[in-house]
């Protein structure tokens, strides 16, 4: 485990956060999981992360479907997943995780914590923290 990017930010940095993250984040896993309390940004965060790397489509919460599926303009996928209303790992095993996390495709999951079985390959971890009404702490560790 390697804390490799931390920021504190507010919702007008967020673009800026997101620029720098990219500009590095080439060298890391393509799996990336996303903690943090109810309301902390997650899904905010994920949503600018889109937005910079060109997706196409509106980037939405896949609350129900479980994951959402973008492209950019170059053709690159990118896999959204929000497992937060998996009740086991079965489920996610069911819709065929494991096949959408060995693509090599970007893949951004809200709630890991809801799979947690499932991580034990070199990935990501993005958390984020609540510091007041406007501002956000985020850190990355990468798990080797």
């Amino acid at each position: 485990m390697k804390q490799v990017f931390s920021a504190t930010y507010t919702l007008e940095d967020l673009p800026t956060v997101v620029k720098d993250w990219i500009a590095i984040s080439s060298q890391f896993p393509s799996v990336y999981l996303f903690r943090g309390q109810m309301g902390a940004g997650k899904t905010t965060l994920i949503k600018e992360i889109g937005e910079q790397l060109g997706v196409l489509q509106s980037v939405q919460s896949p609350t129900f479907s479980l994951v959402n599926e973008y492209q950019n303009a170059a053709g690159d996928i990118i896999y959204h997943f929000d497992l937060y209303r998996l009740k086991n790992v079965r489920e996610a095993l069911d819709i065929g995780i494991e096949e959408y996390l060995d693509s090599g495709h970007l893949c951004l999951i809200e709630w890991p914590e809801q799979a947690e079985a499932l991580w034990d390959f070199p990935h990501i971890e993005i958390n984020i923290s609540t510091q007041d009404e406007k501002h956000r702490h985020l850190t990355a560790i990468w798990h080797e």
